[in-house]
């Protein structure tokens, strides 16, 4: 199809020649009054154009909208996790943007995958707002582009056009009322996905010791030698898009549940808090497992959360809550701590929407060992087992449903630039390292002070296909030797190598957090090498090939470990902070990394490297430091890894590299000879889960951290790994008050 609007008449130029999507969402907010309000609405979003109307403009021409806007480069949006509305769950997605606190705003949408892809098209908006600003092509975007969320609407005089040109996300404002699963494949590329493969090695030695019910259950080696538990877990492919997979887990409906769950299909929300987190209450009748009778009820906790690379993880442990205490008739079991994992199969393997689901837990090694003693004849009777079993169970359900597992959102039609691919992040290969301020221009719902007009129209259209898209698929085959060493001799091209290093002495550098003298030191921390992460090859950019990171460009100076009633900030500014030390000014560079850990009280870990040389003119650090805030949001990444630890936390983490600028706020404050970010992890509700987590087993916990710059052209490959830090054993209450 023509990227032109055709002979129509209708205007055309670059919002036209991006692709747009639509659909049915709610608009959540306060009117003046005070008073919140949930309207149904119909969402155009066109390029970086939004535009919000009270009915489907497509069965209504000529209908204009009652909101527009522009987004901006430094959009940030915001997954809020599930919501009670109208008797029903919706999934709420929060649009801010860190230059203006005003500017702010939420919708929701009836499932969790609409949600997500509601996120995709606003950030491919996104990119395509820093491509026109790193071109200079955003100059007519200005205060009266932008949307004011506290005040009242503007008049509007642009029409929408092209309407039918656009991607459907979900269905009709019926589907949305009923808060009906509304789930399907992707829309687009990912190329954060790689199936299981994450971005840090994992110690963890999975071998298959039984086959039952088309599924496979592995047993962790490495964790049973431990003698601290077994970890076991069953794998299974489900014929059916990841999203729909994480709705049909999380549903409560019992009808439902009977199909496929034969242990925990009674199920209640006893409570809920920030989205991400619920209670819930079960009972059921054990006599299918054993020989006794006797009803047996369970309390546990879900926390969910959605992965950078579009997949779920759902964590399960038993608690203890007041509102259900044991009952008579009952006896209170505890479910093993468990986890889901529901990760993307790769689609140009089969013409369907499929999916890994992968449900692990933690089983007594005692018991484990009777049962494989015994060939696991008794193994089969118990609780553990009808757990491991609900992955067959899932896998049956959709099975037998077919229509379900192939519930796509629809596609109407879509039109592409000739200059521009939603799978390709903006960059300016010409600006020879010129960047602008980024203009804010982000946008969203306005609140509306007026009723919502009923609309019951239900947006019924033909379903097509996506074209294929491509994964990345780490080649293990590509981490040679000479690849490593590749990858470690071009480290030097990130500092000038025709200045004299200076000699950094490490004795000069004092923070509050100890250096350890070995690995069995505890609240203190170590500088790793680069070996246990993968990044980026020299040849990424063909065949998506991850090497082993070489030795880190910069030098972990030191570590300080605060704590704050408040977000601590801009801490290169504070006169005894080491940066502003004689020893401090006179390195060629300094990057201060401050994560901002939300809790209560705040902490800060605050990691500061220096370079014994300047930066190297041209080169992807030098760009970094001295680019906009667009450009480092866009680039800055972190890569986890736990050493030690208890195994549902090193799941909830994970391996995989995180872009924070596009994950949470970053802040950058760049004076002198040192950069630092400012890294907000509380301006995510996700983020804060998995925080909170870690920090209720920091005291147990050995992580990694690795920071780099993303490669994304073939002169910027192979990565370099800028510093890297291990945190051992650290105590909250040794954080110094600040």
């Amino acid at each position: 199809m023509s990227d032109k609007e055709g002979s129509d008449g209708s205007e055309t130029g670059s919002e036209e020649r991006s692709v747009g999507y639509s659909g049915w969402v709610y608009h959540l907010g306060v009117n003046s009054i005070g008073r919140e309000y949930c309207h149904l609405r119909y969402l155009v979003l066109r390029g970086q154009y939004v535009q919000m109307y009270k009915r489907d403009p497509i069965e209504n021409r000529g209908l204009k909208p009652i909101r527009k806007g522009v987004v901006g480069p430094s959009l940030m949006v915001e997954e809020r996790g599930r919501k009670k509305i109208n008797h029903g769950d919706v999934y709420v997605l929060r649009f801010c943007t860190p230059l203006d606190d005003t500017k702010k705003g939420e919708i929701a949408c009836a499932s969790a995958g609409d949600a997500r892809k509601w996120m995709e098209a606003f950030e491919q908006a996104k990119q395509q707002a820093e491509h026109a600003l790193l071109r200079g092509g955003s100059r007519h975007i200005n205060n009266e582009n932008e949307l004011n969320l506290e005040g009242h609407r503007r008049h509007v005089r642009r029409y929408a056009f092209g309407l039918r040109k656009l991607i459907s996300i979900g269905k009709g404002p019926e589907k949305l009322l009923r808060q009906a699963s509304n789930l399907g494949s992707d829309i687009r590329s990912d190329r954060y996905i790689g199936g299981d493969v994450g971005d840090a090695v994992e110690p963890h030695q999975w071998k298959c010791v039984q086959a039952v019910n088309g599924i496979r259950i592995f047993e962790d080696v490495a964790e049973t030698k431990k003698g601290k538990g077994v970890l076991v877990k069953s794998v299974g492919v489900v014929d059916a898009s990841l999203d729909t997979v994480f709705e049909v887990v999380v549903s409560l409906d019992k009808r439902q549940r009977y199909e496929w769950d034969m242990l925990t299909a009674d199920l209640e929300i006893l409570d809920s808090s920030n989205g991400h987190y619920d209670i819930v209450y079960g009972t059921f009748d054990p006599k299918y497992l054993s020989w006794w009778h006797s009803k047996r009820d369970f309390v546990f906790s879900r926390q969910w959360f959605h992965c950078q690379d579009g997949s779920y993880i759902i964590l399960q442990s038993p608690v203890v809550h007041k509102k259900q205490p044991p009952k008579s008739g009952y006896r209170r079991t505890k479910l093993n701590p468990s986890i889901w994992e529901i990760r993307r199969l790769d689609p140009s393997t089969t013409k369907n929407a499929r999916c890994i689901v992968t449900q692990m837990m933690e089983i007594h090694s005692s018991g484990w060992g009777s049962w494989k003693k015994h060939h696991f004849s008794k193994f089969e009777k118990t609780i553990p087992y009808a757990l491991l079993c609900q992955v067959a169970g899932l896998r049956e359900y959709f099975g037998a449903n077919p229509t379900l597992a192939n519930d796509s959102p629809t596609v109407v039609r879509k039109t592409f630039s000739d200059t521009s691919d939603i799978s390709v992040d903006f960059e300016d290969a010409e600006s020879k390292d010129e960047f602008y301020d980024a203009i804010s221009a982000d946008v969203l719902l306005e609140n509306e002070d007026s009723d919502d007009d009923d609309d019951d129209d239900d947006d019924e259209v033909d379903i097509t296909k996506e074209g294929k898209i491509k994964l990345k698929n780490v080649s293990w085959a590509l981490t040679s030797l000479a690849l490593k060493s590749k990858a470690v001799s071009d480290a030097t091209n990130q500092l000038d190598i025709h200045s004299n290093p200076i000699s950094i002495d490490a004795s000069q550098f004092h923070g509050s957090l100890h250096q350890g003298k070995d690995q069995t030191d505890s609240n203190c921390w170590t500088e790793p090498g680069g070996e246990g992460f993968m990044i980026r090859g020299k040849t990424y950019l063909t065949d998506f090939s991850k090497v082993p990171g070489g030795d880190p460009v910069l030098k972990l100076l030191a570590v300080d470990w605060f704590m704050a009633d408040s977000n601590v900030e801009k801490v290169a500014l504070h006169p005894k902070c080491l940066v502003q030390s004689n020893a401090g000014k006179k390195l060629p560079f300094i990057f201060v990394v401050n994560l901002e850990v939300p809790a209560t009280p705040n902490y800060s870990l605050v990691l500061y490297y220096g370079a014994d040389r300047p930066l190297k003119t041209g080169s992807l650090l030098h760009k970094f430091v001295e680019g906009s805030d667009v450009y480092r949001n866009a680039r800055f990444k972190l890569i986890p890894r736990i050493i030690e630890g208890y195994w549902m936390v090193k799941r909830a983490v994970g391996t995989k590299a995180c872009l924070l600028g596009k994950a949470v706020t970053c802040k950058f404050l760049r004076q002198d000879n040192y950069l630092e970010i400012d890294v907000d992890i509380g301006s995510s509700s996700v983020a804060r889960s998995i925080i909170g987590l870690v920090l209720g087993y920091i005291t147990s916990l050995v992580v990694d951290l690795a920071i780099l710059i993303e490669a994304k052209e073939e002169k910027e490959l192979p990565e370099h790994i800028l510093g890297t830090v291990r945190l051992n054993r650290v105590k909250l209450d040794s954080a110094v008050q600040i």
